[in-house]
């Protein structure tokens, strides 16, 4: 049983400080409520501009039942939210600020537990890093994914078929008026992308972690089961705190590793990285980006999901789920792990069951026998760089071409369609200047548009290479997340158009083939250096001074670790 409820060093005692908390917050709850009954803080990303989130609100009135059910006293606290279809320049720029935003009003508030409330891409890592920062029992609630929609008769998976027909607008094979009337059909009900993206992702890793009651991850979001383990989870998030039971005691070294073994199996995003690197930080555990590589690169691709395969979230669901698959791998899973529960990961796994071996391959009929998120280095990458080889041509993990850089998105966008552009299939396109410091912010645009005289001759991937990220929904043969960026003194910025580039993701490289003497003497030219992010104030001034590497997590520096829950002085 824990200690005396952190509520009570607000609500006890007879002095006119506890008088002040306890008379503005009466407004109709009962007299016990102050004294002895768990107060839960409902962490709720919903809103309008955030379309993934919309629905967290009728989400949110389901965990208030449970927490009432459960004897607490729920109270729902609106945080910062980031829609990733929205915002500019990138949702990435205001992760690590909705992180420290959340971690200030859960300590400076009179809360014992916290129930998140999370969907879009950055909502669930922004909250754990919160919670594991202040380490207050907690546990996450994910939105869910919204249902197939279909265009033509055909399933749309959110995201992954935007890249795909915008490209075949592109190539002159859908006219612009198909292109805009699938819109609606895309976007079928509430709920995040259901695609394998970087929402689904991270729903299934903070599963994985243990950190969701088991089962939940994949719900989909106009499903009634949603609400029931809402409803539940609010429950639990009583027993958390009667228990002490605290993200640092559930999340260990051993739920990382099985976060990776779910990230390879499912073919998850490889912004997981980045987001499970920063929440390493926050928790103090070694994790380093060689982790994802070794833990990983062997675990067999299970879940035939778009966009590494061919179905989409709410097949998963239907077809077994998240236990399903980390049962046919239930034999790489660290059994020592967690969760939320009290009991480990493993134990809730031994009822799983595939009901479609065609969504959910078994272990000895995989998609692909190993398909975790590759980490390359060399002269090019020297603190590392991501591949994900589901989603790439295979042809292409060995490949070697001429560089074709652009020196901003904006150079990007002026130049790639220009006919007179010196690029054919077997070149590199390079772009730089889009890493943490540079955007600033990191975002997903590595997955660039080819050429559009190359798509006019059927070209359909090439080798990329860029210091930003991707969106979990995309595909392609894409080298991410290259590090150092341009902006911090990366090589990446001496890159010149005709150098060759050589990609061998077997042998775990990317190289820059050009003498380090010649390399050594090069400088950036101006408008390389033109292209990054100069802010003069506010939260980007803040980032670009502070953010740290994306092979590190692209975590500021000076939020790193944890500050735990105390409040040191009174407010009156």
């Amino acid at each position: 049983m824990a200690a005396e409820l952190r509520s009570a060093e607000w609500y006890g005692g007879t002095d006119r400080n506890a008088y002040i908390h306890r008379a503005w917050m009466r407004r109709g709850l009962p007299h016990d409520a102050f004294s002895g009954r768990p107060h839960i803080a409902i962490a709720n990303t919903a809103s309008d501009l955030t379309p993934c989130n919309s629905h967290l609100t009728e989400v949110a009135r389901s965990v208030r039942d449970g927490v009432h059910e459960a004897g607490g006293i729920p109270l729902e606290l609106p945080v910062v939210s980031l829609g990733e279809t929205q915002v500019r320049p990138t949702a990435m720029l205001w992760r690590n600020m909705a992180a420290m935003a959340a971690e200030e009003m859960f300590r400076a508030n009179p809360v014992d537990g916290l129930v998140l409330l999370g969907g879009c891409d950055k909502t669930i890592p922004a909250l754990l890093m919160a919670a594991a920062s202040v380490d207050l029992p907690a546990l996450v609630v994910p939105g869910g994914p919204m249902l197939t929609g279909t265009f033509r008769g055909t399933p749309l998976g959110c995201g992954t078929d935007v890249w795909r027909l915008s490209e075949e607008v592109r190539a002159g094979k859908m006219s612009q008026q198909e292109f805009t009337r699938s819109e609606s059909s895309m976007i079928r009900s509430r709920g995040h992308c259901n695609t394998m993206g970087t929402a689904s992702t991270m729903a299934v890793l903070a599963e994985a972690l243990g950190m969701v009651l088991p089962g939940l991850a994949g719900t989909p979001a106009p499903d009634s089961r949603l609400l029931e383990a809402a409803h539940e989870s609010g429950k639990l998030s009583v027993e958390l705190v009667r228990e002490g039971r605290t993200p640092s005691r559930i999340v260990t070294a051993a739920s990382f590793r099985n976060a990776i073994v779910a990230l390879a199996a499912t073919g998850g995003s490889t912004n997981a990285v980045v987001h499970l690197l920063a929440l390493a930080g926050r928790l103090g555990v070694e994790l380093t980006l060689d982790d994802f590589d070794r833990v990983g690169a062997d675990v067999p691709l299970l879940v035939d999901l778009l966009p590494a395969g061919r179905f989409l979230m709410d097949d998963l669901y239907r077809a077994g789920g998240l236990a399903a698959v980390l049962n046919e791998v239930r034999d790489l899973l660290d059994p020592a792990a967690l969760t939320v529960t009290g009991r480990p990961l493993v134990d809730h796994l031994a009822d799983a069951r595939i009901w479609d071996p065609e969504v959910v391959r078994t272990r000895d009929a995989p998609l692909q026998p190993s398909a975790g998120i590759a980490v390359l280095r060399g002269n090019l990458a020297p603190s590392g760089a991501v591949i994900k080889p589901a989603a790439a041509s295979p042809e292409l993990l060995r490949h070697r071409g001429r560089a074709v850089v652009f020196d901003s998105i904006e150079d990007f966008h002026a130049r790639i369609d220009a006919p007179d552009l010196d690029v054919d299939a077997d070149s590199v396109l390079v772009l730089r200047g889009c890493g943490p410091r540079g955007y600033p912010g990191m975002p997903e645009v590595s997955n660039m548009p080819l050429p559009r005289k190359l798509l006019e001759q059927g070209v359909r991937d090439m080798v990329r290479v860029c210091d930003g990220r991707m969106s979990g929904t995309a595909y392609g043969t894409v080298v991410l997340h290259v590090a150092p960026e341009a902006a911090a003194g990366g090589p990446l910025a001496l890159v010149r158009s005709g150098d060759f580039i050589s990609l061998d993701v077997p042998g775990r490289s990317l190289t820059l083939d050009v003498p380090d003497a010649e390399l050594a003497a090069r400088t950036p030219n101006a408008a390389t250096v033109a292209g990054y992010a100069a802010p003069r104030r506010g939260w980007e001034r803040l980032y670009v001074d502070h953010v740290q590497g994306a092979d590190t997590g692209a975590d500021l520096d000076f939020l790193v670790g944890s500050s735990g829950p105390e409040v040191s002085r009174e407010s009156h």
